[in-house]
């Protein structure tokens, strides 16, 4: 019987395919370009999916607005949004962009229009002129007839200045008007939809109707991104497989209003990462609401974390480390992954140019024999720390291969000796050449 067995598995794996490898779909898009200065940042095509955030500053205060946004940019956002809701914002926006431009801060800044950008952006040039792209809101641009002479003067004012804009539907404030004629047509159906699909018909519609106005109005195809935002996570999944299926244009992901801390960054992740493998999607934000005293850039941080998590960028090292269960002597494992990974962060400033392809190392900490070895060789360079009952040593790994055996009381120390050495005798690129890992 063993050897049926036997002869039945050898058969069954001569056979056999290989397993399907995990990786996102391409989806071809047009490619927008926002841009300040000489600095660009393309969106769609063959661009990465880009990072976006929002400030949450009154932005009539310029000073307090400029030092966000220069901490988000920092922090990886590569489009910052800012909201222009008032003469007073808008006439603070001019302002705004030459404090950054004194910090060395080239971040595009995206103005957010609702009600009055038709106003303040013909009444106030030069916040016209400073952003680098226009949001609208098709839902609050105007109604009955001033909807449409409203909207044309935004896609003017764009036009004017040579910007792109972000056509953002938003469920919160669909137009009603569109909705209403739409709820219209299903009750005469003969087998008529669930709300929940007229709805997202009515945010699909909004989208790409806009964008058809702002082409004929002259906008190019080019320069127009769209999105459809919801705050539930299968409806973000089902409008935006639509929206990608109907039309070219790059899209903005975000769940919008996704709440706070756990919740929001779950509720995010798990909508953004479905779209992200699909292939839908050419730039995100993960919309989180600030606990009290938290910094702002969390939104920021997730976003590039969700990004590196699923292989479509890498920002920063990645450190992998055990949860920790009862063959863990202590939280030493736990603290020597936290030092190195704040380790790693705080040098990339430097690092990034001195060391093309860095951002690709990976590290492991572990904590016990179990698993420790093996996460470590199939990391860049990692460390097994002793659990329960083990010698009081640490192997170290290199390129899969042991490379050393730490011992005493300063192993973190000696660890991130060997990481500094490692990361000058891998990435020390000569000069004039790209030594990516």
């Amino acid at each position: 019987m063993m050897a049926r067995a036997s002869v039945a598995v050898t058969q069954n794996q001569s056979n056999a395919q290989p397993p399907t490898l995990a990786q996102p779909a391409p989806r071809r898009t047009r490619q927008a370009r926002v841009a300040w200065g000489g600095h660009a940042v393309t969106v769609g095509g063959t661009a990465p999916v880009r990072v976006q955030s929002m400030t949450n500053t009154d932005t009539a205060d310029a000073v307090a607005t400029a030092i966000q946004v220069k901490e988000l940019a920092q922090a990886g956002s590569e489009l910052v949004r800012i909201t222009v809701n008032t003469p007073e914002a808008a006439a603070a926006v001019p302002a705004i962009r030459e404090q950054l431009d004194r910090m060395g801060i080239a971040v595009p800044l995206i103005g957010d229009f609702h009600y009055n950008g038709h106003r303040l952006l013909t009444e106030f040039p030069g916040c016209a002129q400073a952003l680098s792209k226009y949001r609208i809101n098709p839902g609050n641009v105007g109604k009955g007839d001033k909807k449409d002479r409203q909207f044309a003067q935004m896609i003017e004012a764009a036009l004017r200045w040579d910007k792109p804009v972000r056509i953002g539907v938003n469920w919160g404030s669909l137009d009603q008007e569109l909705l209403a004629r739409l709820m219209n047509e299903n009750s005469r159906r003969v087998q008529p939809w669930d709300a929940r699909q007229v709805m997202i018909e009515a945010l699909i519609a909004s989208a790409i109707g806009s964008a058809k106005q702002a082409v004929q109005l002259g906008m190019a195809r080019e320069q127009i991104i769209l999105s459809c935002k919801v705050s539930g996570v299968q409806d973000l999944i089902a409008v935006y497989r639509e929206l990608a299926r109907r039309c070219d244009y790059p899209l903005h992901l975000g769940l919008t209003e996704a709440g706070m801390g756990v919740k929001g960054t779950v509720a995010s992740s798990a909508a953004l990462a479905i779209l992200l493998q699909e292939g839908i999607g050419e730039t995100i934000r993960v919309s989180l609401t600030p606990e009290p005293g938290q910094a702002r850039t969390q939104e920021v941080a997730v976003a590039l974390e969700l990004l590196q998590a699923l292989g479509l960028r890498a920002f920063a090292p990645s450190v992998t480390a055990c949860p920790g269960c009862g063959r863990t002597t202590s939280t030493v494992f736990q603290e020597l992954a936290q030092q190195i990974d704040a380790h790693l962060r705080a040098r990339m400033s430097a690092w990034r140019s001195q060391y093309p392809g860095v951002e690709r190392l990976r590290v492991a900490v572990m904590g016990c024999i179990v698993n420790g070895p093996g996460e470590s060789r199939h990391a860049d360079i990692g460390i097994s720390l002793p659990g329960v009952g083990e010698a009081p040593a640490a192997p170290v790994f290199i390129d899969g291969q042991k490379a050393a055996t730490l011992r005493g009381d300063d192993i973190a120390q000696q660890f991130q000796s060997i990481v500094e050495d490692y990361v000058r005798s891998r990435f020390n690129a000569p000069p004039g050449k790209n030594k990516s890992a």
